[in-house]
């Protein structure tokens, strides 16, 4: 699959089979992540990958949109690593470009995968703090919940001309 027909075609999927997601896929979405590029090259990301059972079926708790990871093999929190940010505040868009890299590696392996938010919930960023023991300068961004998809979604058309605006609005 070429990135754009990747992209073109990718879904969010909340549904997956038992099929466990091995360490070496998980390696490889890892890796797509952090070949996101970032504000100064200064790479402000962390990751928890979480299999627990326990700890997915806790994630409905603090994020009501996110119930369905209790169903899931494993997910994956991305983080901001307050203390890496080169230029404040460009963290949350360099973590966003790395988990945008993990849907897209995701849905070319044949995985289904969500984007779940986190920042800029308070409650969602002290919740999943409590949840894994998450340091203080460390901003827990989103939390990609994933598996083999159970059916898969088709792609829709979402180009729309009426929002493009040429040199000026």
């Amino acid at each position: 699959m070429n990135a754009l027909t990747a992209i073109q075609t990718r879904r969010s999927i909340r549904h997956y089979t038992e099929q466990a997601v091995d360490d070496e896929i998980i390696n490889t979405l890892l890796t797509a992540g952090m070949a996101a590029p970032s504000a100064g090259n200064e790479q402000p990301w962390e990751f928890v990958v979480i299999r627990d059972r326990e700890t997915l079926a806790r994630i409905g708790g603090i994020n009501k949109y996110a119930t369905f990871a209790k169903n899931a093999p494993v997910a994956l929190l991305t983080c901001v690593n307050t203390e890496r940010e080169k230029f404040p505040g460009n963290g949350i868009l360099d973590v966003s470009a790395c988990t945008q890299n993990i849907l897209l590696a995701a849905h070319v392996i044949g995985l289904g995968a969500v984007w779940t938010g986190i920042y800029p919930e308070r409650d969602r960023i002290e919740g999943f703090r409590r949840l894994l023991d998450i340091p203080e300068t460390i901003l827990p961004l989103a939390l990609v919940v994933l598996g083999y998809p159970r059916s898969k979604a088709a792609a829709t058309e979402r180009f729309d001309a009426s929002r493009i605006h040429t040199e000026k609005w």
